[in-house]
């Protein structure tokens, strides 16, 4: 391939602007320099590994510095360029996307000490800067798809690695397509006969699903038509074979029971629209009870909005529908990600100053938690659980009493909740209620509990506490409050 500027920038041109194109083409042109005709273990040339992790960059719309650290990612560890060389030619931010997802690199997994360690590195170079994640997410998916030249541990090892660590990450940055991609990749690495199994059963079933499907779409258009509903879009959803794999294990692997395995999107203007339309497909078809699920009034922990219903729908065969504006298919398909694209953003990353969404606060708290663990002499086993119950765990949201969505994992208490709110809260808790009613410290919420915690000006936490909480950043507090009171050492 001839790797010249114009042909790469035909891929990543669009939405940026002019001044971001020189930033993008300076790293381009630089790791033309120091890598020439070089080439990775694989065999495939280095520059095309590094001008594909810049092309799925430029796709998720992130910004010209996270696809200029996209280009120069490798740099240093293959020791092309010094940090300091990087830093003066590209700036401070560049650099400290560079060095970080270095250092990721760096540490080798051998075991469940040096998995840790990577990890740990990953959580607190995020919380700095989210945009860490982003590269190392789209380095890995390109790295697993040349699997196979590696021996057959290293293969397994790499992907499961990739289902329990990166895949949940990406799930809670509410980065939809990038997990499922994550996930598929590494499927057939970790269970290659059951992949092949789901490709095989899919490629015989999906043909049919489609051209119902497609049966069923003027019929729709005609519907929204006639209530004056605009649709931006309506196309097909196939499900990512992992998923599908899971669903089915659920299932007793019965196909009959998946409902799924293609559903319709339709994408309209606003958000009176999506009900709107919701309240014309009721109309054509009869809903099943208890399938209508509206995630745009209350959405889904990691930010996903979208109004879901399955029906009866044609020839008496059940169908789902997912109704959404382009501002939160966009939000579904990209996450966090999604969030670089806004202009002011980019005005704020220019500026040098640390952006960090709200819905993301738990990355923070993250990096808290992993001081504590320091503190604690935790093994790295016990900091993995650990991690798996408070990051990784299917994810309940509970209500403040003014409305407000709270992630938890499933399993969590009012006392995680109160230290989720603020450490004083949970320090200071006599009682809590769920739903208007006096509930015990143990019992465990449910997702929807609108929770209210009740405190007193000289509460303390006791010993008995630690029973009760059930996440890091909770039993960390009360840690610290009983080394204080003496109680605990």
């Amino acid at each position: 391939m001839d790797w010249d500027w114009e042909n790469f920038e035909k891929e990543i041109k669009a939405g940026y602007l002019p001044e971001d194109l020189i930033l993008i083409k300076k790293a381009f042109e630089k790791i033309k320099e120091v890598y020439q005709d070089d080439r990775r273990l694989t065999g495939e040339p280095c520059l095309s590994h590094l001008t594909k992790v810049a092309g799925k960059s430029a796709r998720l719309k992130l910004d010209a510095q996270t696809i200029a650290a996209s280009l120069l990612h490798d740099a240093i560890e293959d020791k092309k360029m010094e940090l300091s060389e990087i830093k003066k030619e590209f700036g401070e931010n560049i650099a400290f996307l560079v060095k970080s997802v270095t250092e990721i690199d760096e540490v080798k997994y051998h075991g469940v000490e040096e998995t840790t360690e990577a990890i740990r590195k990953m959580f607190l170079a995020m919380a700095k800067d989210i945009r860490v994640v982003f590269i190392k997410f789209i380095d890995r998916l390109e790295n697993l798809k040349t699997l196979d030249v590696f021996p057959l541990e290293k293969r397994r090892r790499k992907a499961l690695e990739t289902l329990e660590i990166y895949s949940p990450v990406a799930n809670r940055l509410g980065m939809g397509e990038m997990k499922a991609e994550l996930e598929d990749a590494a499927f057939k690495y970790v269970w290659p006969e059951e992949y092949q199994f789901i490709i095989q059963e899919t490629q015989k079933r999906m043909p049919e699903c489609q051209k119902y499907l497609e049966k069923i779409k003027p019929l729709i258009q005609k519907e929204l038509e006639k209530e004056k509903i605009k649709v931006v879009d309506i196309h097909s959803r196939e499900k990512h074979y992992y998923s599908l794999w899971k669903k089915l294990k659920s299932r007793e692997m019965d196909w009959e029971q998946i409902t799924d395995l293609a559903a319709l999107r339709i994408v309209v203007e606003n958000i009176e629209d999506c009900y709107r339309a919701l309240g014309a497909l009721h109309k054509l078809w009869k809903p099943l009870p208890g399938k209508i699920k509206d995630y745009i009034a209350l959405p889904k922990p990691n930010g996903y909005q979208s109004l879901h219903t399955t029906v009866f729908c044609e020839e008496g065969k059940i169908t789902e529908f997912q109704i959404r504006t382009s501002e939160m298919h966009e939000a579904a398909e990209y996450g966090i990600a999604a969030y670089w694209a806004y202009e002011e953003v980019g005005k704020e990353i220019k500026a040098g100053k640390k952006i960090r969404p709200k819905n993301f606060e738990w990355v923070k708290q993250l990096a808290d938690w992993q001081k504590e663990f320091k503190k604690e002499k935790q093994s790295p086993t016990e900091f993995l659980e650990s991690l798996k119950l408070d990051l990784f765990k299917d994810r309940i949201f509970v209500l403040t009493p003014k409305g407000d969505v709270i992630d938890l994992p499933e399993g969590a208490t009012s006392v995680d909740f109160a230290y989720h709110i603020h450490s004083e809260i949970g320090h200071r808790m006599t009682g809590a209620k769920a739903n208007g009613k006096m509930i015990s410290f143990s019992r465990p919420l449910s997702s929807g509990d609108i929770v209210e915690i009740l405190t007193g000006r000289n509460q303390k936490p006791s010993l008995e506490w630690l029973n009760h909480a059930k996440t890091q950043l909770a039993k960390g507090h009360i840690r610290s409050a009983l080394r204080k009171q003496g109680v605990f050492r």
